[in-house]
């Protein structure tokens, strides 16, 4: 997975540096990790972290990051015409979060270091919910602003965060999903089913009748950017 902070890079050093940084932060975390062994996995001199990312803490932020960035880049929120109804932005926001949740193509050490900084929060959580988590929970915001305007902000947000966490979910709790409902269930919970499911489930809870899905205005997965991240 190309990771690079810095797309205009001259060489892919910046990038090489980034993709081996996220595993091992994965495994061992901040503390753990060593800048000599990330760059001896990256093929790189020690004096190149300093150089692009200036330290051993910024290049553990930009880990972090990265973590989330392929999925958001993979699967962008639809850029909704001023006519859409608020229902519809509602239906095919809980699809693009499902299909962020329940993608294969993120490598597994992603999960891993988002589920290790949410569990021990540093320096990086506060860049990654900026960067990554306060975009999605201003559209959240704005469409059940529309279709709750009388509810007071504070609910509004609790039902937001609601809504994100059931998508979540599928993706924190993997391993153990896969455990509860057994191989086969497991194979069914494709990112259309759990998105038909948490959409049909916030629908009824806020009194709603679910749209219509048309074939015009949902987004398809196979239109997305396919290219999968490097195996680590």
């Amino acid at each position: 997975m190309p990771a690079s902070v810095n797309p205009n890079t001259p060489d892919d050093a910046q990038a090489r540096i980034l993709d081996a940084a996220g595993p091992i932060f994965a495994d061992k975390g901040f503390e753990g990790a060593t800048v000599r062994e990330i760059c001896q996995s990256a093929g790189v001199n020690i004096a190149a972290v300093n150089y692009y990312f200036r330290d051993k803490e910024r290049l553990y932020i930009e880990a972090v990051k990265s973590a989330c960035r392929f999925q958001n880049e993979q699967f962008p929120f639809p850029e909704w015409p001023a006519n859409t109804p608020a229902v519809v932005k509602l239906r095919e926001f809980i699809r693009t979060m499902a299909e962020r949740m329940l993608n294969d193509d993120q490598a597994e050490w992603c999960r891993e270091l988002f589920l290790r900084e949410m569990g021990h929060p540093t320096i990086a959580c506060v860049e990654l919910v900026n960067d990554h988590m306060q975009p999605t929970r201003d559209i959240v915001m704005a469409i059940l602003a529309e279709l709750l305007p009388d509810v007071p902000v504070l609910k509004r947000m609790l039902i937001g965060l609601s809504i994100v966490a059931q998508c979540v979910f599928y993706k924190v709790a993997k391993p153990a999903v896969a455990q509860l409902v057994g191989e086969e269930a497991n194979r069914q919970l494709t990112a259309e089913l759990v998105a038909d499911h948490v959409t049909q489930f916030t629908f009824a809870a806020l009194g709603l009748d679910v749209p219509s899905a048309e074939p015009s205005d949902v987004p398809k997965t196979q239109e997305r950017k396919s290219s999968k991240p490097a195996k680590q």
